[in-house]
């Protein structure tokens, strides 16, 4: 099987994209999230847009009825200011 990178930078393929979105990454920056893919230069980032708009992106009720691809946690977490306690 050959393999097509879309991202150089991170070495991230056009299946690994289709299957993050498959798991319910939708957008480039989830994508970014699931894999790094789009965060450095920034080259590949319309080609994700491409892959996600040819059906690689499962319908958004499907998408609804999975738990969100960024963690609670790290959304739930304190903001600390500077010279607060740790």
């Amino acid at each position: 099987m050959d393999r097509v990178f879309v991202c150089s930078c991170f070495g991230v393929t056009e299946q690994q994209v289709k299957q993050h979105a498959q798991d319910g990454a939708c957008t480039p920056r989830q994508i970014a999230s699931a894999c790094k893919a789009g965060t450095d230069c920034g080259g590949c980032v319309r080609r994700i847009q491409a892959l996600l708009g040819r059906g690689a992106c499962p319908r958004r009720e499907q998408v609804a009825q999975r738990p969100p691809v960024l963690l609670a946690s790290a959304v739930e977490a304190p903001v600390r200011r500077l010279g607060d306690a740790a």
